[in-house]
């Protein structure tokens, strides 16, 4: 039976930045509400070792991690159902939400979290070995392969920046693009071309991730050369595939501003968006970082805005 919830704060998104949003949230005593969408936990959960959280001295798992921000939230007094939001619109008074199973959430204020999802090629083998060799973000996973031959996939900034932060690490970083010529800002194109650590694979594409089973692990890449269709193999432990992420708002589209790729518009330094009660937090507006850490600083700041803002009103 459909039901209908009432709440200072609804948080929409599970990751770190909708957690730490509902922690503060609560004990602000705010009674949050968390609709924590189809994967909740975020991008987290498909991460397996995870270095660089604060206050762990040892290696863990992005999807202990997530569970154990879960429960605080919970131990500290937010609600957080397993539901996905399909609409929210402006009641004039504060904001109406409609989830997958008929409910319907009036908030006073709304903390957009859901983030932002890295694009993959769509091959068989890319998801066998993601978290096993196969990432979607160097600043995540670079620091695992120190002096090792690692691979990165793409021709924008995006892929330009993640190649040259592995020279950090890696002893060689092959950047594969399907063009002759890449995307990225003329200054980052001649850092790359001029960095004695990266090679260019023109005119390639993958054909296949390859690895071992046991350990599972990725050895290799089978590229395929546009021009004369020849599928050579690569050597590589790693490979950080640097295509692009999409942020998850197109329910929010016609609510708050979103840029040209559809990330959350917020005012400088802020995570206000364009419309007075609504806060952005993480990935969902943030393309520079993309980070748990960082997303779960901008879940305070979403949670602290929100008091406030409720304060004044």
């Amino acid at each position: 039976m459909a039901e209908t919830h009432q709440t200072k704060v609804l948080i929409i998104g599970s990751g770190p930045a909708g957690y730490t949003a509902a922690v503060y949230a609560a004990r602000a005593n705010l009674e949050p509400i968390v609709a924590a969408g189809m994967q909740p936990g975020g991008q987290l959960m498909i991460t397996t070792d995870v270095e660089n959280f604060p206050g762990f001295e040892s290696t863990i798992q992005g999807p202990w991690l997530m569970e154990q921000m879960r429960a605080q939230a919970e131990n500290v007094g937010a609600k957080i159902l397993n539901t996905m939001i399909e609409k929210v619109e402006s009641t004039g008074e504060g904001f109406r939400a409609y989830d997958d199973q008929g409910n319907t959430y009036e908030a006073q204020t709304l903390v957009l979290a859901t983030g932002a999802q890295a694009r993959w090629l769509g091959l068989e083998s890319e998801n066998k070995f993601q978290g096993y060799g196969v990432s979607g973000c160097a600043t995540c996973d670079g620091f695992f392969y120190k002096n090792q031959e690692v691979a990165v996939i793409g021709g924008g900034n995006t892929a330009v920046e993640e190649a040259l932060y592995l020279t950090n690490f890696a002893r060689k970083v092959t950047l594969i693009h399907r063009r002759n010529e890449l995307r990225a800002e003329k200054m980052l194109q001649e850092r790359l071309l001029n960095h004695e650590k990266i090679e260019v694979l023109w005119d390639h594409t993958i054909e296949e991730f390859v690895g071992q089973d046991d350990p599972k692990s990725l050895t290799g890449l089978k590229v395929k050369n546009i021009k004369t269709g020849e599928v050579t193999d690569l050597a590589v432990t790693g490979a950080f595939v640097a295509i692009g992420h999409d942020p998850a708002t197109k329910v929010f589209k016609g609510l708050v501003d979103l840029d040209e790729e559809g990330y959350i518009k917020v005012s400088p330094g802020s995570v206000k968006t364009n419309i007075p009660g609504i806060f952005a937090a993480g990935d969902v507006h943030d393309k520079a970082y993309r980070q748990a850490v960082t997303a779960a600083g901008f879940g305070c700041m979403a949670a602290l805005e929100a008091e406030r803002y409720l304060a004044e009103k």
